[in-house]
């Protein structure tokens, strides 16, 4: 029974629950018991990048189960193999192995053992207005409210502030210049923490659900410059963004830097069956050639879920994904959202990247009060409840948060069905302006 009494959800309070009964799903819709249907938005958690019921990727997952459903991750596997071989002739710079996980904070967790082992230091640099997952020290790095409640995480943790252009913590007028003065703070947080202690730095390549901050011209080739002066391991995050979410297999290659570490999850197979990862340097992975890594997960690189990866990059490839993300993603998308902000006083920003967006709504667009404060709840969060509300009303599902209204459809979807999410979007945005005063 859809809604049982018996399900505990995440991130809710049970009581005032009355979850949607979702029972099918095709390319970028989904769809109640009643019909009815809703554009997806938000690719579910952002994870659903090559779209819902992809038969080349559901009968990847048959094919694999009535050969081998399963099996440990201390053995070899064909599936496994071919994907992580896939994986790393798409990937950046000098990453050559893969710990597979079953998911994103996995991931994270895992990339942190590794800085931790390979510097022998135990300090890690995270910003605010960052999510890295929800298991104990992926809670510990996140940079913003879900943290608090899982407090004290016990994480030797330290954070910085990265760049935000629109809301900058240093006042300034240009992004040149909010790079120069956030890779300013860094150093900074650097030196007074000091270097010999800090074992990695773990940051988002494009910020999530904190706002879909595209980081300005020059500031990921600082960040990586900083790291290689102080001998900290660069984890680029990228569970959210990575596999298409912005054009290429991995957000960095969009800003031409190549991290130590890469952890991923959701667009790696969609989240047709859980899957995650840990991409690294060789020379990080030699650690590890004579001597026992200590971790590990029990289905961690599935066969199913591996397949399924598998029949994702193919049909990446074949349908010329990429390039549709970054053709439609500008010319759709990018200017579709930012003739809306031109006619509705509510949008302050419209910014993102390939099918990768938000509109950051605002009470006014001269002093930039945002239509609702930092962490409101109850009344106070109601602006944004009614946005979201109207949205899925008129049958779109978006991936709001905060004061923003975000966007990540399924890679797949088409500059038609873009068009048609955008003109609800036009419609939804008139009740944010009710509260532009």
């Amino acid at each position: 029974m859809i809604g049982s009494d018996h399900v505990f959800y995440p991130w809710s309070a049970q009581a005032t629950l009355n979850p949607v009964p979702i029972v099918g799903a095709s390319g970028s819709w989904f769809w109640e018991e009643s019909g009815k249907r809703y554009l997806d938005f938000s690719s579910q958690l952002v994870n659903v990048n090559i779209g819902h019921q992809h038969p080349d990727i559901v009968a990847a997952i048959i094919d694999q189960a009535q050969k081998l459903a399963t099996i440990s991750p201390t053995v070899g596997n064909e599936a496994r193999s071919e994907l992580a071989r896939l994986i790393v002739e798409r990937a950046p710079g000098e990453l050559n192995r893969i710990l597979f996980t079953t998911g994103g904070a996995e991931a994270v967790e895992h990339a942190v053992r590794l800085a931790r082992s390979y510097t022998g230091r135990t300090k890690m640099l995270a910003a605010y207005r960052s999510y890295h997952g929800g298991t104990g020290t992926a809670i510990g790095l996140t940079g913003e409210p879900r943290r608090w409640g899982a407090e004290p995480t016990n994480v030797d943790v330290v954070r910085f502030f990265g760049p935000y252009p629109y809301r900058s913590p240093w006042g300034t007028s240009t992004p040149e210049e909010e790079t120069t003065a956030a890779l300013n703070h860094l150093r900074q947080v650097i030196e007074l923490e000091g270097p010999q202690h800090i074992a990695g730095l773990i940051l988002e390549t494009v910020v999530g659900t904190n706002g879909v901050l595209v980081p300005p011209p020059g500031y990921l080739a600082g960040v990586r410059a900083l790291c290689d002066e102080f001998g900290i391991v660069y984890i680029a995050d990228e569970v959210m963004v990575g596999f298409g979410r912005v054009g290429e297999w991995f957000a960095v290659q969009a800003f031409d830097v190549a991290p130590d570490i890469i952890t991923f999850a959701k667009g790696v197979n969609s989240g047709y069956v859980p899957l995650g990862g840990v991409l690294m340097a060789e020379r990080i992975a030699q650690r590890y050639d004579n001597t026992v890594y200590p971790g590990g997960l029990t289905y961690a690189g599935h066969p199913l879920a591996c397949a399924a990866g598998i029949a994702s990059i193919n049909v990446f490839e074949r349908d010329g994904i990429l390039d549709h993300v970054r053709t439609v993603g500008a010319y759709v998308l990018g200017k579709g959202l930012a003739e809306l902000a031109s006619r509705h006083p509510s949008v302050g920003e419209a910014r993102g990247l390939g099918f990768f967006w938000a509109l950051e709504l605002v009470r006014d667009p001269h002093t930039r009060e945002p239509l609702i404060q930092f962490e409101a709840a109850g009344p106070a969060a109601e602006p944004m409840n009614r946005v979201t509300a109207a949205a899925k009303e008129r049958g779109l599902w978006p991936f709001n948060a905060g004061n923003r209204f975000q966007i990540a459809p399924p890679l797949t979807t088409s500059a038609d069905e873009l068009r048609t999410g955008l003109e609800i979007v036009d419609e939804v945005l008139e009740v944010a302006d009710e509260y532009v005063g």
